[in-house]
């Protein structure tokens, strides 16, 4: 399917590079599109990138993913990382897989949460990639709902406990949306008395438009949260529908640059056209630098 909402994966100049791991870690996977910086009209910040690489889109299992090949302003961390689903039921090997693919992953990686059995699944493990992508690998119940092989979760920090707030404004802005299974702490022994809040989410699910997203709130203090590191991308058909989604979502003024901007939960989402004017075109780029909310008749 044609995905609305991409997650955007930002890279200190090794888009590319990122690109070629995950095609090579994952066997159902492929790359979608490639698209460059224009040779003039850049920034000087932007100078060193012209004709290079600019966007990879690419696909693992179910999902469309976008990487930016940028500088090192950010970098992915753990308050959005992507569940990888292995299910018993539509693969008889699917423990050997996940063993596989965990392998391939932790190579030059960062081990969030050992592999092995927790209560919420016989064979668990969280792990970092080596360009800062966070991945959990999971054996699910073959007897559950079936869930796609990738599902991007959204950890909340620390005593915010916003998980359920989220919910309820991502499934009321996009239609054909449901919520899924929740689970609290409490429901798994996994709360810590008098530390975690009676309705803190240890794992909801949800859908926007057909696509599977997951939350949680953190009950472990972190020096980690949202950055433009991992944005949310969504393709918007119409002016209109830019309009809707930014007046909903953009909350923090000072993060509003070139369709980007932040929601009250700090998470960074990018709404953007269907069709974005193409890079080659030193003109309508320049003009897309030089806007906040993108207007879709003055790009042309």
């Amino acid at each position: 399917m044609a995905h609305r909402i991409i997650p955007s994966l930002w890279f200190d100049h090794t888009a590319r590079e990122a690109v070629d791991f995950y095609l090579s870690v994952f066997p159902d996977s492929a790359e979608l599109s490639a698209s460059h910086y224009p040779t003039e009209g850049l920034l000087d910040f932007q100078q060193e990138f012209a004709g290079d690489i600019l966007e990879i889109q690419f696909r693992i299992g179910n999902l469309t993913f976008s990487a930016i090949n940028a500088g090192s302003e950010f970098r992915p961390n753990p308050a959005i990382s992507f569940i990888l689903n292995f299910d018993p039921s539509q693969d008889p090997d699917a423990e050997a897989h996940l063993d596989e693919i965990w392998h391939r992953l932790s190579i030059d990686g960062l081990i969030g949460m050992e592999l092995g059995p927790y209560p919420f699944s016989p064979h668990y493990g969280w792990i970092e990639d080596r360009y800062g992508v966070n991945w959990q690998l999971m054996l699910t119940n073959p007897d559950g709902e079936p869930r796609p092989f990738v599902t991007p979760q959204l950890m909340f920090p620390h005593g915010e406990n916003h998980a359920v707030d989220a919910i309820d404004l991502y499934t009321g802005l996009f239609p054909d949306s449901r919520r899924g299974m929740a689970a609290r702490y409490s429901d798994h022994n996994l709360d810590a008395p008098g530390q975690t809040p009676p309705d803190a989410l240890a794992y909801a699910d949800f859908t926007l438009k057909g696509q599977w997203f997951a939350v949680m709130d953190s009950v472990i203090p972190q020096d980690v949260t949202f950055t433009e590191g991992v944005s949310l991308a969504v393709l918007c058909p119409d002016q209109a529908e830019i309009d809707r989604l930014w007046d909903a979502l953009s909350a923090h003024p000072e993060a509003e640059a070139c369709g980007w901007c932040k929601d009250r939960f700090g998470v960074s989402w990018q709404i953007v056209p269907e069709t974005m004017p193409s890079p080659d075109n030193p003109d309508a780029f320049r003009k897309m630098l030089g806007m906040k909310k993108l207007i879709i008749a003055d790009l042309s």
